[in-house]
């Protein structure tokens, strides 16, 4: 099933995001971890790319698409970047996922790492994104957002700009960067409609549940800390089980409020961690949707 048919189906489409691990011998316990996540039923699970961005290290993306698609029975919506990588590799990556059967793709610059360079052709996302279309029509695209505008962007007004062409290049849907204040998530939805993008947007959010994810990933996602986050991480960032427990409530109470306010999908990033994405489905299941009627 195409993404696109989700959103046309529920009024709020529920995902999960998984990255592959770097080594063979960790395949067993990732499989593991998916099963478990599956039995939460999410609407498709989202794979980024495998380690070293360009998929030519760890375990494929397109291994652990396959697995989410045959062998759980979920879409997986497989993240592909053209940073670090040529066209030649690109269409290869491209037949590997179509012979798989995968339907769904999101599409990606890539992060700008020192000695990694895009193809010539390829310097954005909805480049790719076109050069996807050009030569392989059957695949749904999906596309990237930030709320609160993307590190090298010069403007927000300017990423507004970058997902109209993303929605003219074919994207179908967004997904956006993790962010920790709703404000920013609403503010921008708003700004992005009245400029002329009318693709469903889902919102995503990252449980903070450990120290280490407060060095690693709340100082390398650039996303702004409202004080009610500062404070939490305040009060319990020397209490493991505290800040656990407390990081599923924050992610808990910003997907309550997202699911509530209207917001078109919502997207977890749970960081390979199945516990945690059942606990926080768990606190969310009384709003989950079920399908219109008649769809």
């Amino acid at each position: 099933m195409y993404i696109r048919q989700m959103f046309a189906q529920k009024p709020c489409v529920c995902s999960i995001e998984v990255f592959p691990p770097k080594k063979e011998s960790s395949l067993a316990k990732m499989q593991d971890t998916l099963r478990r996540m599956a039995g939460l039923r999410p609407d498709f699970i989202s794979v980024t790319c495998s380690a070293g961005g360009s998929g030519q290290a760890g375990v494929s993306t397109c291994r652990i698409a396959r697995f989410i698609k045959n062998e759980l029975g979920l879409e997986p919506l497989a993240h592909l970047t053209c940073m670090g990588a040529d066209e030649a590799g690109l269409r290869q990556t491209l037949d590997e996922l179509f012979a798989s059967g995968i339907q769904n793709l999101l599409a990606l610059r890539g992060d700008a790492l020192p000695g990694l360079q895009a193809p010539p052709r390829l310097a954005h996302a909805s480049d790719l994104m076109r050069f996807i279309r050009a030569g392989y029509g059957s695949f749904g695209l999906s596309g990237a957002c930030y709320p609160e505008g993307h590190v090298e962007s010069a403007s927000l007004a300017a990423d507004i700009d970058a997902l109209r062409q993303k929605q003219e290049a074919g994207a179908s849907h967004l997904v956006t960067q993790l962010f920790f204040d709703n404000l920013h998530y609403y503010r921008f939805v708003n700004r992005a409609r009245k400029a002329g993008v009318g693709l469903p947007v889902s919102a995503g959010v990252m449980p903070i549940v450990s120290a280490r994810q407060i060095e690693r990933t709340v100082k390398l996602s650039s996303a702004s800390l409202p004080p009610a986050f500062t404070k939490m991480i305040s009060r319990w960032q020397n209490d493991e089980q505290g800040l656990f427990e407390a990081g599923i409530e924050y992610a808990v109470n910003q997907l309550r409020d997202l699911i509530e306010g209207g917001t078109d999908g919502v997207h977890l990033y749970a960081m390979n961690n199945a516990e945690v994405a059942r606990r926080v489905f768990e606190g969310i299941a009384d709003l989950l949707p079920t399908p219109k009627e008649g769809v």
